[in-house]
């Protein structure tokens, strides 16, 4: 929800003011914005997506509508735009109008637009405003005088709200009528008013929807308020169909007849009319054709302004074939004529794909996927409601380990999404009674194969109902019987300072901080490397080891002060146990400018004496091109940018190693256990204790598109090999939605929990050593 405006009141006001302020209703108006009254004129719809990236109309526009008993005189009034929440007036947005309008008539304002999508009809007024597509703020006033306010930055003064009509603040505005602004639309969505525009309650919030683009001028059938609606339209089944679907589809990725009006017949398979889900429904035809490469279904692009079908009707269907984000629909839909109902059973398919073959000939049919599938990628379930799953187990990384081809887990995988254009859903779908953790699998997943963003997605017709085959670990799993713990851990950003890479406020901080701490004394290592705290001296570092010591006992956790961090706002750190074992020893690092985040190298023994180790921590550079170049830039091996300096970076680490005695490598190396720093450090005699300890189902650390790999690395010399126990991953994160972690913003506050699980992106690492006693 928005941050509410509180509107200010002017100390005195003439009194015929305040009585025309009164009658508009103004008067009272509370923190959450103007109110006016009930009036005859509303803004019955806006949509600014107009042109824009998928957009179903070439222009924005604003539609009028008179819902009282009389007609109303339009001459001299105008319509005033300002943005959801910045700074400019209404007075510098404005389109004046004429004319006159009859009860239960509408006015169509064409504004600002671009190339993409279908014209418009005949526009009642013409402008060249420009309105955002997902928030804003639209005002019609009683004047053709610009209001020299926006209701947010600059409040609107009694007199200058008096002269408003009526008001629609959409999405993250500021100014709006009611409780809340009416919800954010988007390229393909507007806001529109209830009952085709005659419930106004003065609350944007309760008035509005959103829903399909679908404009109306002053030829549109008037249609007063409070008389009897007219009856349905007995429907057309007597037009026959003009083509199949599978003609409409074609056998290649786009329609044959694209551009052209068509009608066709089929049985509804999924209904997405609603104004927050897909504004249509998918229909299938029940005399397929027998071509296997063309698909017997379509998407309508319906919304709820036509015909509202269900499941299982028999319909006839008229309107364009386009292309839009890469599916084959009709849009706009004409008409919609229910003739009768009829049955589609879902086909079976099975997953991985055949070499080769895509979803392409079964776009926009009944699918059912019998076999158990696995969720692997979650990323965007909390702000999309999309899960992607996989045929044969979780994927892995190519270049993590010897197996998979990406071409293999593309062929794998499916994208399961909820049938909703709505961002940031409450509740989060697959939260309830506990939170998806990849791993989790479901079996039987039946829907209608949509595509969009360049994805095929399924769109689920019946309840998706993952089983909880990967449990949280409680603890970390068991190191051997080692006298000493070292683990390694990136931090995700733990910053004293607000609002730059970690948490943004104070709360968020706390929580954070809580989550970390939570992390550190599960691990109950003895020794463990940091990652992604802030580089500001002893600060960030200060503050983590005071509240852990608060949590495991005083004075039990110390760190070592890094001789040379590096000018990266992050650095590597490590904290001890100082009843445990004592730094022997200057802490020592890499000298090589390779390094932005240099390594920190520390050579303990445990307190009760024993032969040294020397933990080496270290921060690779990351996957992320940005200013990359040369043989930097993405080679298209699978390694992302940055490889040549995160081998050079694996040099000077190897040669850091060969100087002091018995070295462990640990920390987040951005890269895979297959790729070139590995094998760099490998070469040097420095090898993986993950890889012989855990098995491969559990050896990862990190989950990126969906893959899951090891990015971080515990890697032991020959003279120190012989003494490590064992090795174990901390599953806590990567399994994890990121909806579960400290922060606030689009998090939902009841998932949150003061424990270790979304502590990080990364999984913790820990390793056990077997030291020997003084001699």
């Amino acid at each position: 929800m928005p941050t509410l405006a509180r509107m200010p009141r002017t100390p005195a006001t003439p009194t015929a003011l305040t009585a025309v302020a009164l009658a508009a209703g103004l008067l009272g108006a509370t923190a959450t914005g103007a109110q006016a009254a009930p009036g005859d004129v509303v803004i019955s719809t806006v949509y600014g997506g107009g042109g824009n990236s998928g957009a179903p109309l070439t222009h924005d526009f604003v539609e009028l509508f008179n819902r009282g008993s009389s007609p109303v005189a339009l001459t001299g009034w105008s319509v005033q735009y300002a943005s959801a929440t910045g700074t400019g007036h209404f007075a510098a947005n404005r389109v004046a109008l004429n004319g006159t309008l009859a009860p239960g008539q509408y006015h169509l304002i064409r504004l600002g637009g671009g190339s993409t999508g279908s014209p418009l009809p005949a526009a009642d007024t013409t402008g060249t405003l420009a309105l955002g597509a997902s928030g804003g703020k639209v005002a019609l006033v009683r004047s053709a005088d610009g209001l020299a306010c926006n209701g947010g930055a600059t409040p609107c003064d009694e007199t200058q709200r008096a002269q408003i009509a009526d008001l629609v603040g959409y999405g993250n505005a500021t100014f709006y009528e009611g409780t809340a602004a009416a919800p954010a639309p988007s390229n393909t969505t507007a806001v529109v008013r209830a009952a085709r525009g005659c419930t106004d309650t003065d609350d944007n919030a309760a008035d509005f929807a959103t829903g399909a683009p679908v404009p109306r001028n002053s030829a549109t059938t008037r249609t007063p308020c409070g008389d009897e609606p007219d009856p349905e339209p007995t429907p057309d089944c007597t037009t026959p169909a003009t083509h199949q679907i599978a003609q409409v589809q074609g056998p290649g990725e786009t329609s044959p007849v694209a551009g052209r009006t068509v009608r066709v017949e089929g049985v509804v398979t999924g209904d997405f009319q609603k104004g927050d889900q897909l504004s249509g429904f998918f229909l299938q035809d029940a005399t397929p054709d027998d071509d296997p490469a063309t698909s017997d279904g379509v998407f309508a692009y319906a919304g709820t302004g036509l015909k509202d079908v269900e499941v299982g009707d028999r319909v006839l269907v008229t309107g364009k074939a386009v292309e839009f984000n890469g599916l084959t629909e009709l849009a706009p839909v004409t008409a919609v004529d229910v003739c009768g109902t009829g049955t589609i059973e879902p086909a079976d398919y099975d997953l991985p794909h055949a070499e080769g073959a895509t979803f392409e000939p079964r776009e926009s049919t009944l699918l059912t996927f019998p076999e158990r599938l696995t969720a692997t990628e979650h990323y965007q379930l909390g702000r999309y409601g999309e899960v992607t799953v996989s045929a044969e187990g979780r994927l892995f990384q190519p270049t993590d380990r010897h197996g998979p081809t990406q071409a293999g887990n593309d062929r794998r995988r499916l994208l399961v999404d909820d049938g909703s254009t709505r961002q940031n859903r409450v509740p989060v779908p697959y939260t309830e009674p506990e939170a998806l953790r990849l791993g989790d699998t479901v079996t039987g997943l039946t829907g209608v194969l949509s595509h969009g963003f360049d994805r095929y997605r399924l769109q689920p017709t019946q309840p998706v109902a993952f089983r909880r085959d990967n449990e949280r670990p409680a603890a970390p799993g068991p190191v051997g019987p080692a006298n000493v713990r070292v683990a390694s851990f990136n931090t995700l950003n733990w910053f004293t300072t607000l609002d730059r890479r970690g948490a943004d406020t104070p709360a968020e901080q706390d929580r954070q901080l809580t989550k970390l701490v939570a992390a550190l004394k599960g691990l109950n290592a003895d020794v463990v490397g940091l990652m992604e705290v802030e580089n500001n001296g002893d600060t960030a570092i200060k503050a983590l080891v005071d509240r852990l010591n608060a949590a495991v006992g005083a004075n039990t956790y110390t760190w070592v002060r890094h001789p040379d961090p590096g000018t990266d706002e992050i650095h590597v750190t490590l904290i001890y146990k100082a009843a445990e074992v004592r730094p022997a020893g200057p802490a020592r690092s890499a000298a090589d400018p390779i390094f932005d985040r240099r390594p920190l190298a520390q050579t303990f023994q445990r307190t009760a004496g024993g032969e040294p180790f020397t933990v080496i921590v270290n921060h690779f550079k990351s996957k992320g091109c940005g200013d990359a170049t040369g043989p930097n830039a993405d080679q298209g091996d699978g390694q992302g940018c940055w490889n040549a300096k995160r081998v050079e970076q694996a040099e000077a680490v190897a040669a850091l190693a060969a100087d002091v005695p018995h070295p462990l490598i640990i920390g987040d190396l951005n890269a895979y256990g297959r790729e070139d720093p590995i094998t760099t450090l490998a070469a040097a005699g420095l090898t993986s204790q993950t890889e012989r300890f855990i098995p491969d189902a559990h050896r990862y650390s990190y989950v990126f598109d969906g893959q899951s790999g090891e990015l971080d690395h515990v890697l032991a010399s020959r003279s120190l090999a012989h003494r490590v126990t064992g090795a174990t991953v901390w599953h806590i994160n990567g399994d994890e939605p990121n909806i579960l972690d400290y922060n606030t913003e689009f998090n939902p506050p009841g998932l949150y929990r003061p424990d270790a699980f979304r502590s990080s992106d990364h999984d913790p690492v820990i390793i056990g050593l077997r030291l020997h006693g003084p001699r």
